[in-house]
């Protein structure tokens, strides 16, 4: 048993800046009775002596500590034998990029916590970034969507917006937005793309971020089921957009005609269904994807959708996809790589797939940054470290010399243990067959 919690630094890239425990959290964690050591870092966005002043032991070197926290993925060099480490590791669907790493934990009998797999009873999340993610990816598509235009020869209100990373703070962003949305009332945007219409796929935490920011530009709600009627007859209008929200039922159907939809049915069985989106991407300006998605569940946007919507003679509606999920050959087949923020956006060349960075060229600008809540490390981490808060008494408590089922974790965080020990959960025998 310990009561004493390590904080690494993060080190994936240069512009990861986060961190799992802010300086607040460890000064109420030290009055609960549990001490903290934090790797020092001139990279993350809580100076050292936030920390020092907060009570926490600054330390070259934290992996000697008996629990890690981190936020993304640890490098495989960096795991001791029997250690005890908690961060997003990317391994639940068996990600190959992350294979080598899970290997090397397993021989090392290290244990593994995951926040995403951190659930309660009916299977929601309890600690993630996802509303941050949908706030920063709103703010850089509408970025994106600015130089696209002046690509074209447009100069509008969304030019003088900047990526969420190169803001203050988010409330610096925000007011960005808000000037750019009062300019479009009275400006407009330019006519050839009127109406203005930017759906979003998903109304989770990611969406409620995103539509958090668009909801500042002047703009009306169009139900999905109008909007072909309502694209035809607003050719005109260019001081406001139109926000659609597709939920479950707009994006895909019964593959057997006649058939009605049903969600938990769609849930238990997505493969009796098939995308119904095709229709809906000439239709929009842009597309938000914020949606949850694995391989058993039909595609939002196929290629052969993109290419057949990009062989037509006109130039497309379609200017731009922000796909705030990053499911690389996922969901959106234009999703073909991650991008980072210092190289954001490519353009998706649907007829052969290939993906140039810059938003310069034909085709369809893309942004897929895969590590969005990083450009609001301040907002993001402050809020990580409050809900995370709560569960750092029992982890420090937990027994590590008995099994699982004796460790005395609270059923959320036994749900969010890939490894034990170096044995797989119960939950996650499934990664076995990935690091033989």
């Amino acid at each position: 048993m310990t009561l004493c919690i390590g904080v690494r630094e993060e080190n994936k890239n240069e512009w990861e800046r986060r961190a799992p425990l802010t300086p607040r959290t460890v000064s109420l964690l030290r009055e609960d009775g549990i001490e903290v050591a934090v790797q020092s870092s001139k990279r993350r966005v809580f100076p050292d002596r936030d920390y020092e002043e907060a009570g926490a032991t600054l330390q070259p070197d934290v992996s000697a500590c008996p629990i890690v926290l981190g936020i993304k993925e640890v490098p495989a060099s960096r795991f001791r034998s029997g250690g005890v480490y908690m961060f997003f590791s990317h391994t639940i669907k068996g990600q190959p990029h992350n294979m080598a790493m899970l290997r090397r934990m397993v021989e090392l009998g290290c244990t593994l916590l995951d926040y995403e797999l951190v659930v309660d009873a009916r299977g929601r999340r309890l600690i993630f970034f996802g509303r941050y993610a949908g706030l920063a990816g709103m703010i850089d598509t509408l970025w994106l969507l600015g130089r696209r235009l002046a690509h074209f020869g447009w100069t509008t209100p969304l030019l003088g917006l900047e990526p969420a990373h190169r803001y203050a703070d988010l409330a610096s962003a925000k007011a960005a937005v808000s000037a750019a949305g009062a300019r479009i009332a009275e400006e407009g945007l330019p006519a050839e793309f009127a109406p203005w219409v930017v759906g979003f796929s998903g109304y989770g935490h990611v969406s409620q971020g995103a539509q958090e920011i668009f909801d500042l530009l002047p703009h009306r709600q169009v139900a999905p089921s109008d909007l072909a009627a309502f694209v035809a007859g607003n050719r005109a209008h260019t001081r406001e957009l139109a926000k659609v929200v597709y939920k479950e039922e707009h994006i895909v159907e019964p593959a057997v005609p006649g058939h009605r939809f049903e969600l938990q049915d769609y849930y238990d069985h997505p493969e009796q269904y098939r995308s119904a989106f095709g229709p809906h991407l000439g239709l929009l300006t842009v597309l938000v994807n914020g949606i949850f998605w694995s391989e058993k569940y039909p595609r939002l946007a196929t290629r052969d959708q993109l290419r057949e919507l990009f062989s037509r003679p006109e130039r497309p509606r379609l200017l731009a996809v922000g796909d705030i999920t990053c499911d690389v050959n996922g969901s959106v087949a234009c999703t073909v790589r991650e991008t980072h923020s210092g190289d954001p956006v490519y353009i998706y060349d649907p007829n052969t797939g290939e993906a140039r960075s810059g938003v310069e060229g034909e085709g369809l600008a893309v942004l897929a940054v895969g590590n969005l809540p990083c450009e609001l490390p301040r907002e993001s981490s402050e809020t990580f470290s409050d809900v995370l808060r709560p569960f750092i008494p029992a982890l420090a408590r937990m027994d590590l010399e008995g099994p699982l089922e004796k460790a005395g974790l609270p059923e959320e965080l036994s749900r969010s243990v890939i490894l034990w020990r170096g044995e797989f959960s119960p939950g996650c025998q499934h990664l076995r067959e990935f690091v033989r």
